[in-house]
């Protein structure tokens, strides 16, 4: 009975779950041996008939038999093996007559393989490099059999090691067999051309001339040797070529190509530059501090996940808008688009197993998974409008559908950056002085940078005389010099002719007491008269303040006054320790008399 309850609350409670969540589980097969990234996953129409179909670029597993996936639901409904890794797989509309059924595209190594109604349509490859003219000159050599195969491979080693013109696939794989293999690669490959061929990293769609869905696009490829390639959809020549400074490995692009577009390229050198029509290199450049782990755009915002386990939103002109702090690291990113609410969002998938929905830096929802999700994809599946697939770790597969009634609030997720850091400062408007001081400092930047630097050394000269008069007339009432730290400060009340002088001394070292200490008082004998001109300081304890008190009579009927000079001095020795001057006030009585 106790079992059953147990297993009855849990039941209970998964109902509630899933009852307040807001996608409904169609598909989960952990066992599905599918291994894949987000760039290598679309979805299309490929038939017309409405129904719309995954294509998946299978790694395989371990990286090895790497297969063209087409499913149907939760079935696999075409399979071809690939000649080699995929690197991405798009969908797009190559013609504009009917029936206009999108063609598929996989870049695998160096060529791009068009599909049509999953039958192969064409290839391209990429064009082929110069070769490396010392790596040429070697291999005419060994034609010759003027070297051995000993010293071809030392002289390809440094060739290699200069790093100037990459080596050829023909030389890098005679570089890994052993001593005894070459002989025989070399009589087997001297006779063949020295091919040199780059392959590409990534791969994007480009709208070429209308902004609509059902609109031309054109292939925009990433290649190794820091090319990015536009070409043409229907006859496959290359429209467009630009430079990077480093190799891409992810892409996004707006805009059409026949009117005004952009491209962002997140690179292996931690930096996205930004290009547009007509431009050979990049023309922005955002700097990262760690590697890019995903680039998607969403509206106008380019939002870049990193390796700091944060994602980043950024202008198309580098400007740094928001950043949010990830609880684990991001292991893929894509966006999701529910066109009947107007939403876009970035989707991230983190190695805790969990997929977070942001809006901006708002998240909207966190989906957890059994396993880590290594690869996303959100669209019309089926006849499904939103659906959302995730491929895990393990080669498993989930299908999620969202429910018509879900409506995505931001801050319903977890607890995020407060709302009024969001809040815009209500900046007030440039007013016309502000205008006119801005264009003042402007034009007389330099001759206002150097008035303030004449005025900050007259400071510094004035300060600096002052001290020198102070220390020459030893009226520092803090001791500088010796192993003693003393303080003086002096009071002087009454109205005269007699006076009251009250001497506060006190040791501010912090743990070292003074003893033998004397204060002497040198004065004008016509105008005042002390009882005693020393008195024997007691024992100074560290921080407590010793008041040493003494009359001073006033001799003068003129009302006249002078500075009584106070000393501090070690018994047996004539250098004051501490010194202060005492400006006595004008005797009342006298001046009154």
């Amino acid at each position: 009975m106790a079992a059953a309850s147990s297993s009855d609350s849990d039941g209970g409670r998964a109902e509630s779950n899933e009852a307040n969540s807001k996608w409904l589980d169609a598909h989960y097969d952990p066992m599905a041996n599918i291994h894949t990234f987000s760039a290598c996953l679309a979805l299309a129409d490929l038939h017309g008939d409405g129904e719309y179909k995954l294509v998946v670029g299978d790694l395989g597993p371990g990286g090895q038999q790497p297969h063209l996936k087409v499913l149907k639901g939760p079935t696999v409904l075409a399979e071809s093996p690939l000649p080699s890794l995929p690197a991405a797989a798009a969908t797009f509309l190559m013609e504009q007559h009917e029936p206009r059924t999108p063609a598929l595209a996989l870049a695998s190594g160096p060529c791009v393989y068009i599909y049509k109604n999953l039958r192969p349509y064409f290839k391209f490859s990429l064009p082929q490099l110069p070769p490396n003219a010392l790596e040429q000159d070697l291999w005419n050599q060994a034609k010759e059999d003027r070297i051995d195969p000993l010293t071809l491979k030392e002289m390809l080693e440094s060739i290699r090691e200069k790093g100037e013109v990459p080596l050829s696939v023909q030389s890098l794989r005679f570089l890994q067999l052993e001593l005894s293999e070459m002989e025989a690669f070399v009589n087997q490959h001297k006779t063949k051309a020295i091919k040199r061929q780059t392959v590409i990293t990534t791969m994007i769609t480009l709208k070429k001339n209308l902004a609509d869905e059902d609109a031309m696009s054109c292939l925009v490829l990433g290649t190794e040797n820091k090319e990015l390639l536009v070409l043409d959809p229907e006859a496959f020549t290359i429209l467009a070529q630009m430079s990077l400074p480093s190799v891409p490995v992810f892409l996004e692009a707006s805009g059409q190509f026949d009117v005004e577009f952009r491209l962002a390229a997140a690179c292996r050198n931690g930096n996205i530059y930004i290009l547009r029509r007509d431009s050979k290199r990049p023309k922005y450049c955002i700097e990262l501090s760690t590697q890019p782990v995903g680039l998607v755009r969403v509206h106008k915002v380019l939002v870049v996940g990193s390796t700091q386990d944060s994602l980043h939103g950024f202008t198309h002109k580098g400007k740094k808008l928001w950043t949010v702090q990830m609880p684990a690291a991001i292991l893929t990113m894509n966006v999701m688009e529910q066109r009947s609410r107007s939403l876009q969002a970035v989707m991230a998938g983190l190695a805790n197993g969990e997929v977070r929905i942001y809006r901006d830096k708002a998240l909207l929802n966190v989906i957890r998974t059994p396993d880590a999700v290594t690869s996303l994809c959100f669209g019309r599946y089926g006849r499904e409008d939103n659906t959302l697939i995730m491929t895990t770790r393990g080669g498993g597969l989930i299908i999620k559908i969202l429910k018509r009634t879900a409506v995505f609030v931001e801050g319903t997720g977890e607890a995020g950056p407060p709302p009024a850091q969001a809040t815009k400062l209500n900046v007030p408007r440039k007013t016309r002085l502000y205008v006119d001081q801005t264009l003042r400092e402007r034009e007389a930047g330099t001759a206002m940078h150097r008035a303030f630097q004449m005025d900050l050394y007259l400071l510094r000269l004035r300060a600096a005389r002052a001290y020198v008069q102070a220390l020459e007339s030893n009226l520092s009432p803090m001791s500088a010099t010796g192993r003693e730290s003393l303080k003086l400060h002096a009071v002087v009340q009454g109205l005269g002719p007699t006076f009251k002088l009250t001497l506060h001394l006190q040791n501010t070292s912090t743990a070292r007491p003074v003893l033998g200490l004397l204060v002497c008082f040198l004065y004008n004998e016509a105008l005042y008269a002390l009882p005693r001109a020393f008195l024997k300081v007691p024992l100074l304890v560290p921080g407590l303040s010793y008041p040493l008190e003494t009359s001073v009579e006033s001799l003068s009927n003129k009302g006249i006054s002078d500075i009584i000079k106070v000393l501090v001095v070690r018994e047996g020795q004539s250098a004051p320790l501490l010194s202060a001057h005492i400006n006595m006030p004008v005797s009342e009585g006298l001046v009154a008399a």
